[in-house]
């Protein structure tokens, strides 16, 4: 088995698990990897991540034209523009996950870090989440927005949209977006209530320890 055969496969099998347990519903959501002669592979427009079939991903060459494969996700700027600021980044995950969706129609949230500091495994997977403006779905100023921040964060949320999540493989990119997702769901439970968020210090610490950005 090639290694562009496993990477199909395995966007599938991801896509499966992120739909199967209610974590993209409809044909929303899009999955992407870098493979290793510099091209991507990336999911179709109007598909369900529940129902992929890998022959049919779209393949792209390292300069961006579409080689193969069905057409791709109408937002593949948002991939495009994570790889660009992202020399690491060997997938995109983008989700329109209820809880951390709807943390992004909050108002007064800070853009620059979203989510206050609930847990230890959210910081070491997702770090710093800022807010990334409010654009029509295609508008090409959210790649403009998009591709500002993602040189120093590997995760961002889209305001009235969802998160995207890069990652250093397919695997650590599902397991940040799930993270995130988590954490929305808690920070959304704790609304209301008095939080006993994580210290500047013990976020620090975990930065240190993890080598954390």
């Amino acid at each position: 088995m090639t290694d562009i055969t496993r990477m199909r496969d395995q966007i599938a099998r991801v896509g499966q698990s992120l739909f199967d347990r209610g974590l993209t519903a409809g044909s929303s959501g899009n999955i992407s990897v870098r493979l290793p002669d510099g091209g991507w592979l990336m999911t179709p427009t109007n598909v369900s991540l529940g129902t992929l079939d890998p022959a049919r991903l779209a393949h792209f060459d390292a300069s961006g034209r579409h080689l193969s494969g069905d057409a791709p996700t109408k937002e593949a700027f948002l991939h495009f523009s994570m790889y660009s600021e992202r020399r690491d980044a060997q997938a995109v995950v983008h989700l329109h996950s209820s809880h951390a969706t709807a943390v992004s129609i909050l108002r007064d949230l800070d853009p620059a870090d979203v989510m206050p500091a609930l847990t230890a495994y959210y910081i070491m997977r997702v770090g710093r989440l800022p807010l990334v403006p409010y654009f029509a779905p295609g508008d090409p100023d959210l790649a403009h927005a998009v591709r500002a921040l993602a040189s120093q964060h590997h995760a961002v949320l889209l305001a009235n949209h969802g998160p995207v999540v890069a990652g250093t493989s397919l695997d650590n990119a599902q397991y940040a977006v799930e993270e995130l997702e988590e954490a929305a769901k808690l920070f959304l439970l704790l609304q209301n209530h008095a939080l006993r968020t994580l210290t500047p210090d013990q976020v620090a610490d975990l930065r240190t320890r993890f080598n954390l950005s």
